[in-house]
């Protein structure tokens, strides 16, 4: 049998399939869906389009399927390039990756090391991270200072910042920050203390409201952001934007928040 009839019979015979992936970080999936809305209509019909978003991570996922494969791989990297131009600031992989091997790999790459102080996280910053295969290479550990006594006691967070600005404050997490990395001698830090709710907000400091600090080296920055969604949610969100900041960071792309006056 001729390899034209072949063709003719079972036409999908010779259909070839290639993926790209690419993680961002920062949307939810209606604000994405605006942004994305030109890129998807530009598309042929053999490139379709998938986006699967939780607590603000996305991972979007282009596939085509062509008979011909050396036309369909050239576009398929011209697609990939074209929507990682679109989302150069947000991109944390061009390739599936979770975020916290995305930080294991820039950590080992690097030969540093990672401790965490986690309050609201209540130590899924560890959890998330010990996931990855080969993380004991640069992770130490994670106190999780739940209680402002072990804030306090363990970390050495001044007394006085937490009676003054309260324990979800700029300054508590900066402390408690550069305190785990003193007290585990790791090269970097990630710190959290928020109100994941379904009680604790104030009129200024709502259910949401997380404070995030990043150690690299001698420097510490920190951001004060207000998560969306019930405390699991919160708590996930929150895991993720610790381990943003401190690729970002790495990578030498962070950008230091306006300041916030949330007293």
């Amino acid at each position: 049998m001729s390899t034209e009839s072949t063709h003719r019979k079972n036409p999908k015979a010779s259909r070839h399939t290639e993926t790209r992936h690419l993680v961002i970080y920062g949307y939810t999936r209606h604000e994405l869906a605006k942004v994305i809305r030109h890129f998807e209509s530009q598309l042929p019909e053999y490139v379709r389009i998938s986006v699967d978003t939780n607590s603000l991570v996305t991972r979007v996922t282009l596939t085509g399927v062509h008979s011909g494969v050396e036309l369909l791989r050239f576009n398929m990297n011209r697609y990939h390039q074209d929507l990682s131009r679109i989302f150069s600031e947000e991109t944390i992989a061009t390739d599936d990756k979770p975020i916290a091997r995305v930080l294991g790999e820039l950590l080992h790459e690097r030969e540093l090391t990672v401790a965490c102080a986690e309050s609201c996280t209540g130590g899924n910053l560890a959890h998330r991270i010990v996931q990855v295969p080969g993380s004991s290479a640069y992770f130490l550990g994670s106190v999780v200072s739940y209680s402002n006594e072990v804030k306090a006691e363990v970390l050495g967070v001044p007394r006085h910042d937490i009676s003054e600005y309260g324990a979800v404050s700029r300054q508590v997490v900066c402390a408690m920050a550069d305190g785990v990395a003193r007290l585990m001698h790791s090269d970097c830090a990630i710190a959290t203390s928020g109100i994941a709710g379904p009680d604790g907000g104030t009129r200024f400091k709502p259910v949401g409201t997380v404070w995030i600090a990043v150690r690299y080296g001698d420097d510490t920055v920190a951001e004060c952001i207000h998560f969306a969604g019930d405390r699991n949610e919160v708590i996930e969100s929150a895991t993720n934007h610790g381990m943003v900041m401190l690729i970002n960071l790495l990578r030498n792309r962070y950008v230091e928040q306006e300041d916030i006056n949330d007293e």
